[in-house]
């Protein structure tokens, strides 16, 4: 069974190319804001991973990645950080946030990301492992 991931941008062609990039390996699914993602969450889905920018309209990242951190259900799903407005914000991010296990700024290199998102699934894997 593939690993499922949830892809969060308002940008439809980032969406598309995280999509083309992923769904050979992945199972993915898309939100184009925070919002949705919640919606989709709420239903009693649950992803395997996370990929999310963190300026959207509605609910932007930084709000859904509070949502994600202090929910029992969801504060231990790996979230990639991929945005083109992170700065200097990266260690704050990850400092603030332990369940975001990757930043990354755009543009971005899909090798380079692929590599990351393989990285975060093996890391859950030794996890795992007793």
């Amino acid at each position: 069974m593939k690993k499922k991931i949830l892809l969060i941008d308002d940008s439809l062609p980032i969406r598309f190319l995280l999509e083309a990039m992923l769904d050979k390996k992945y199972s993915t699914i898309s939100a184009q804001d925070g919002l949705g993602a919640i919606m989709w969450l709420m239903k009693g889905n649950t992803p395997d991973a996370i990929i999310t920018d963190l300026a959207m309209p509605n609910v932007n990242g930084w709000e859904l990645l509070d949502y994600l951190s202090d929910s029992e259900l969801y504060k231990d799903i790996p979230v990639v950080v991929l945005s083109g407005s992170i700065g200097s914000d990266t260690a704050a991010i990850t400092a603030r946030y332990s369940n975001v296990v990757e930043v990354m700024e755009k543009p971005f290199d899909p090798v380079q990301l692929l590599g990351k998102v393989e990285t975060v699934f093996n890391r859950k894997k030794e996890y795992a492992t007793p």
